[in-house]
């Protein structure tokens, strides 16, 4: 991977270039966006980096030093200016988490591969077909939370931008020709209302963590002890739990429940960092758990049968449909609506309507199909 035909990007960690920065996006009608976060290195991830590319100029946003972005809101929620992605679901939602932007007018490049039916969809594998660029994919899993970012980091996250608007272009072109431009549209505009981040952090909950392991119901109470723990430790290291301890070694711990730290270390389950940070804490955390009840298990409620059926016959009509069109079972219709329409039942075409209200392209082109094959699983 090379930048050096490019003149450089240009950074911006200061108010004035962020308006400067601003000003000078809202003139394009297609601005190319992307976001680096730290999920790797953080106990709360965070957007760490935003790059924007116009046709003229690469821009790289630096978060970490502005207390305030507010100034970009207004081209996120341009009608008038295309914001262009790829894979946008991640950066939508990491943006609304972290500043609450609202978005419309989005491309996904990501998607709109998906659509035309092509088989390598990641950006690395699309820049190399199309432009013979290849990325470095390391940096995928760097730190970005780190400063100065190398030269090498910042030449990637650059050429993560820089061509997506001629990308977005080119897979324009060739959904407008099979007309489903449509359908891509549909796909973008339900992404910008509905990508968005969960509102609470999960509980912690050793069934989630235990679940298809043969444990018991006081080991469940050990492992219940153990992650709350980790998750302590997590928190004032600033890193994500899986750093601490992983699962494998929570649950083996769980299942042997050493009393000492001597019955710990001949169990060889913690490196000598490990042992050297959390053998005491692990200790008094196994202790707590074999004297207190197991959390209470998650009640996942089965669907009765008849939705069961109505699912699979829909599943089967959309895995006949998108070999027929050459692509993934999800573009002819995503899950969330499959399952939407499965426990709605509705009883009449106008119901089937309403519910895929979101899906207009879809309605029209499908919906006499799914009517009738709810007849059948009625």
């Amino acid at each position: 991977m090379t930048d050096n035909a490019l003149p450089p990007p240009v950074w911006v960690d200061q108010p004035e270039t962020l308006h400067r920065m601003v000003n000078d996006l809202l003139k394009f009608s297609h601005v190319a966006v992307d976001t680096e976060s730290n999920s790797l290195f953080a106990y709360r991830e965070q957007v760490c980096l935003i790059q924007f590319s116009t046709p003229s100029v690469d821009y790289l946003v630096d978060p970490l030093a502005l207390a305030d972005l507010s100034a970009l809101a207004p081209l996120f929620a341009s009608r008038e200016i295309e914001k262009i992605f790829h894979a946008a679901e991640y950066d939508l939602i990491c943006l609304k988490r972290d500043f609450s932007f609202e978005f419309h007018q989005i491309f996904d490049t990501m998607q709109a591969a998906r659509i035309l039916g092509r088989k390598k969809i990641g950006l690395g594998d699309i820049l190399e077909e199309e432009f013979g660029i290849k990325l470095e994919k390391r940096y995928q899993r760097a730190n970005w939370g780190e400063r100065p970012l190398s030269p090498a980091m910042l030449s990637y996250a650059r050429l993560d931008t820089h061509y997506l608007i001629q990308l977005r272009n080119r897979l324009a072109e060739e959904l407008e020709k099979r007309r489903l431009m449509l359908l891509a549209q549909e796909d973008f505009d339900y992404l910008a209302r509905n990508a968005a981040p969960n509102p609470e952090p999960q509980p912690l909950n050793a069934w989630r963590i235990g679940s298809g392991k043969d444990l018991t119901p006081q080991q469940h109470a050990i492992l219940q002890a153990l992650i709350e723990y980790r998750d302590q430790q997590a928190r004032l290291a600033n890193l994500p739990p899986f750093k601490i301890l992983p699962n494998e070694v929570l649950i083996r711990l769980s299942e042997t429940a050493p009393q000492s730290t001597e019955e710990l270390f001949h169990l060889q389950l913690l490196s000598p960092v490990q042992w050297r940070r959390h053998a005491a804490g692990v200790i008094q955390a196994i202790r707590s758990g074999l004297h207190t009840s197991p959390p209470p298990r998650n009640s996942n409620h089965r669907p009765d049968e008849h939705i069961l059926e109505r699912m699979e016959l829909l599943k089967e009509w959309r895995k006949k449909t998108a070999r027929q069109m050459g692509v993934e079972s999800d573009v002819i219709l995503p899950r969330s609506a499959l399952e939407k329409i499965a426990f709605a039942s509705p009883t009449c075409r106008a119901d089937l309507d309403i519910l895929m209200k979101d899906f207009p392209w879809r309605r029209e082109k499908f919906g006499n199909q799914i009517w009738k094959i709810l007849q059948k699983g009625n």
